[in-house]
């Protein structure tokens, strides 16, 4: 571990002298590269100081300690701070073999994120609504930007379906461990017998996808082109604006009607194709280790069901990794992170037993 750390310092010291070269300086698509690298290294490079200072104070430390003649009471801070530089030591060695484990190279990009109400009618599109606001309010939350890409909504307040791109630093890093199914319980408003129900929605969280990351042949496309309309069918268009693409090969289907724009429309969806296309392709890539993935919190399994909300409760329950909060109404307002990081370190564990 410790000449890899090595090779990347090295590597970063070499970055930062062509970086300030006033050759390389003209030549932006080099430096923007070089400087990209530097930015990756950069939190390795800093820790790994850190862990080398620490390494010379406990040097330094222990020979103090093998001195003959040393006054008792120095000897005994000395024993103290050896004990809190160990404890240091060991801590940093943690940090930086989570620091070194494989970047998920999709972890800086954009998501593509899709909920799909399922079993429950219409509570199960209502809880779809609540989990599309949900995710709304955590991307506030974390300064991130969120663009509509379609909402098919039902007549009370419910989503049968919605698509949404969520811009900013580190959104795929941390949204990529919502992808499953997502299960309620809770009594309807129109139960009046004061049973509880239980219905699900589907999430899939997508990293956007650029051009060349995914062959996508327009010959492949079908385009349809169509009135976009609101609840209950209301026309909310008077022309066809709304688009419909149809991948013949794989027979996935998008649709996008939020702009007035045609042209909007058609590119949005041709962003959201693509998206799928390269989750189609990451699965294909994944199905030799699929029994690997299973016991993997980030392994994206639409099918596996990953949380409960539980409304009587008011419990949130992760069953990938049994962590139970009473904090539902909390939750529903976007405060996730106490979750979403549970689940990284979850994640960063199993990966480490692999190091």
């Amino acid at each position: 571990m410790y000449d890899k750390l090595d090779f990347i310092e090295g590597k970063y010291e070499e970055l930062s002298l062509k970086v300030s070269d006033p050759e390389i300086i003209a030549n932006q698509p080099v430096w923007q590269k070089y400087a990209k690298d530097m930015g990756e290294m950069e939190p390795i490079v800093h820790k790994y100081k850190e862990y080398k200072k620490v390494k010379d104070s406990l040097a330094d430390t222990k020979e103090m300690l093998g001195e003959s003649g040393l006054d008792e009471e120095l000897r005994e801070i000395a024993k103290m701070e050896l004990s809190e530089l160990e404890s240091k030591m060991e801590e940093l060695t943690q940090e930086l073999r989570i620091l070194l484990l494989p970047k998920d190279p999709n972890d800086d990009k954009n998501v593509i994120l899709e909920i799909r109400a399922g079993t429950g009618g219409d509570e199960a599109a209502l809880f779809g609504g609540d989990l599309l606001r949900m995710y709304m309010r955590y991307a506030e939350r974390r300064g991130w930007k969120v663009d509509m890409m379609d909402m098919n909504e039902t007549g009370i307040g419910g989503v049968k379906e919605a698509v949404i791109l969520i811009k900013g630093r580190g959104a795929y890093s941390r949204l990529k461990y919502e992808s499953g199914v997502h299960r309620v319980q809770r009594v309807p408003e129109t139960e009046s017998s004061g049973r509880i129900h239980t219905s699900a929605a589907t999430v899939a969280v997508l990293p956007e996808i650029d051009d060349v990351e995914v062959d996508l042949n327009p010959n492949d496309v079908r385009v349809d082109v169509y009135r976009a309309s609101g609840n209950g069918g209301q026309c909310v268009n008077t022309t066809d604006s709304a688009v419909r693409l149809t991948h013949e090969p794989t027979g996935l289907v998008v649709t996008c009607q939020d702009e007035k724009s045609q042209l909007k429309n058609k590119e949005k969806a041709f962003k959201v194709l693509r998206a799928r296309l390269y989750d189609l392709k990451l699965q294909e890539q994944n199905k030799e280790i699929s029994e690997q993935r299973k016991n993997q919190v980030g392994s994206g399994d639409r099918s596996e069901r990953i949380r409960t909300y539980n409304f009587p409760q008011g419990r949130i329950s992760d069953h990938r990794i049994g962590l139970t909060l009473y904090k539902l109404d909390a939750f529903l307002d976007g405060d996730l992170d106490e979750v979403i990081d549970g689940l990284i370190t979850s994640d960063q564990a199993e990966k480490m037993k692999n190091f």
